[in-house]
């Protein structure tokens, strides 16, 4: 039987939205490291878990959790066609693939059925916690892997990069630009260039108006046909 919590409030610690969290991997020393990576946010609250795809459907229907954490690989159905089962009952429900690999035709596949992204397994908590709220918030978290063949699939081919792209973007914005384009998190962003988180949030929010995009997923598709995130 799939292990359950009570679900948490409306909102949490700090007043702010409450996201609820269902955590799916057969591992138990993975469920218990993100239940307690995430348990000191005031915001993010783990209200179940499931060790297998079956469980977790029965979860996600009990707890009609925000978010769901889901491993590929499972005991019995996989992490794609539980996802495909957890969101034709509920579409509401967001579903972020946890994967130890890249494993692209695999990860496609489950976002095929409706995930909104993937997440290492070697994420560090900060970029667990950024990615649980990008796709509680409705965005895509994608790597550099997955997101060029989904570019090459909606383009149809690989064009040639022009020869100055986006000449309004500072040389500092292209460098950031190129990291996006790779799939980094603004956490990692700003381990590599040495900047502050808000700093990051700031740059790419200027890039955006700049690209004249709206969100993440757009951002990184105008950049790879660009030809940036490719090395």
């Amino acid at each position: 039987m799939p292990h359950r919590n009570a679900a948490g409030g409306q909102r949490g610690r700090a007043g702010r939205p409450l996201i609820r969290i269902v955590v799916v991997d057969d591992h138990t020393m993975i469920r218990d490291g993100l239940r307690a990576a995430l348990g000191t946010r005031p915001d993010l609250e783990v209200v179940g878990e499931a060790a297998n795809g079956n469980d977790a459907v029965a979860v996600a229907e009990a707890l009609a959790p925000d978010v769901i954490v889901m491993d590929l690989h499972l005991p019995d159905i996989d992490g794609a066609t539980a996802t495909r089962r957890i969101l034709t009952a509920r579409s509401t429900t967001k579903v972020l693939v946890l994967t130890m690999h890249a494993e692209e035709d695999a990860v496609l596949r489950a976002l095929r059925a409706g995930a909104r992204g993937y997440l290492l397994k070697d994420a560090g908590r900060d970029e667990i916690e950024w990615a649980i709220r990008t796709v509680a918030g409705g965005g895509t978290v994608l790597g550099a892997a997955v997101g060029n063949r989904l570019v090459d699939a909606v383009s149809g081919s690989r064009g040639s990069p022009s020869l100055a792209p986006f000449p309004e973007l500072t040389d500092r914005e292209r460098e950031l630009l190129e990291l996006l384009a790779q799939g980094r998190s603004n956490a990692a962003i700003a381990r590599v260039l040495f900047l502050s988180l808000k700093t990051v949030r700031n740059r790419v929010s200027t890039i955006f108006a700049k690209l004249g995009v709206h969100d993440r997923p757009a951002a990184i598709i105008a950049a790879r046909d660009a030809g940036f995130g490719r090395g």
